[in-house]
């Protein structure tokens, strides 16, 4: 067939009445070139008139008729395997919402948490990891909108504890979990990974045999027999959440009325800090307060710590607030013998 006799309407005229058609199929029926279909093809898929389903070896095309009467031959998975050359974060979020077609179905508050916590995590793996390579997996599941990204690189929690001259691992999550914390300060705020894990319904760190998972309930740090070599981050939210990502900042930014919108706020959770779970020392209680200096609202969280000891509350509410009287320290989910170490501290302090 002529070429001049080949136009998009005729191309768009055969996808609509056969529903499902590969190139290859395009080509035999009108006898061009695959250039010239895969041009036509592309017009169209601009146009938003015809679909492309799958890779480039696989890959057929659908009408939007045939894609509403048959939704299961959309792919609920989007696996890539990534060269770490020159590689950008948002070309890569152009390529999941090319061809992962669920994404762009979403609520828009749920775009905007996945741009946000995708963009986040894949930054970090090209920038501060030293792989060769990044894996990426993107899936939609029973409702649960999931991302994977693996890199085979120094590891997170030991790029951190070797920058920041830490002790172990432990101490790099605990300071992770600060937010603020970061081995490149002069181009990042270290805030992506704290915000990422607040936006989440679940979030998994996961390098060397250490592993941090993050919850709106709780957060779990432990050591597992399956050793992943670099880092794995995991982050899963429901596709009906209604969380919006302005709610996560607002949470944490500009609380005092007199802030320039920035990072004020912390959470701590004590028990990771605990051992045994019951007494609580004075060099626990540097370790929490190491780097809180940079925030303005320090929220201690006490939940499953029965006990806290005299010299842990003193450097607290003593020390570290005499020497930083403009940040005001909350604390919830105390029992009595908690609150009874904390009141007793601060009532101490007034007296000095």
């Amino acid at each position: 067939m002529d070429l001049l006799m080949v136009n998009k309407d005729i191309l768009l005229e055969t996808v609509n009445k056969k529903g499902s058609i590969t190139s290859k199929e395009l080509m035999g029926d009108f006898g061009v070139s695959r250039q010239y279909i895969h041009q036509l093809l592309s017009d169209l898929i601009a146009q938003n008139l015809v679909v492309k389903i799958g890779g480039t070896r696989s890959a057929f095309y659908v009408s939007k008729a045939y894609l509403e009467e048959h939704p299961e031959v959309i792919p609920n998975i989007f696996k890539k395997r990534y060269k770490n050359v020159s590689l950008e974060e948002h070309v890569v979020l152009m390529d999941i919402q090319k061809h992962f077609l669920p994404l762009n179905d979403l609520p828009e508050n749920i775009q905007s948490i996945f741009t946000f916590a995708f963009s986040e995590m894949f930054n970090n793996a090209i920038e501060h990891s030293n792989s060769k390579s990044i894996n990426l997996s993107v899936s939609l599941r029973e409702g649960v909108l999931t991302f994977v990204v693996e890199d085979s690189g120094i590891g997170v929690f030991r790029n951190i504890m070797q920058k920041k001259g830490l002790k172990s691992e432990i101490q790099a999550i605990q300071d992770l979990l600060k937010g603020k914390t970061t081995t490149m300060p002069k181009s990042h705020s270290g805030e992506g990974i704290f915000f990422t894990s607040k936006s989440a319904d679940t979030f998994v760190l996961d390098s060397f045999g250490y592993q941090m998972t993050t919850t709106h309930e709780d957060v779990v740090i432990k050591n597992v027999s399956t050793i992943k070599r670099g880092t794995r981050v995991m982050f899963e939210i429901n596709k009906d959440s209604e969380l919006h990502l302005t709610d996560v900042f607002k949470r944490y930014t500009n609380l005092l009325g007199n802030s320039d919108h920035g990072f004020d706020k912390t959470e701590i959770r004590v028990k990771l800090y605990t051992t045994g779970g019951v007494h609580i020392s004075r060099s626990q209680a540097r370790r929490i307060l190491s780097g809180l200096e940079k925030f303005k609202i320090i929220l201690l969280d006490f939940d499953k710590v029965p006990v806290v000891g005299q010299a842990f509350a003193d450097e607290i509410y003593r020390v570290f607030q005499n020497s930083h009287p403009g940040i005001v320290i909350q604390e919830e989910n105390m029992t009595e013998g908690v609150r009874f170490m904390v009141e007793r501290a601060k009532n101490e302090a007034r007296k000095r």
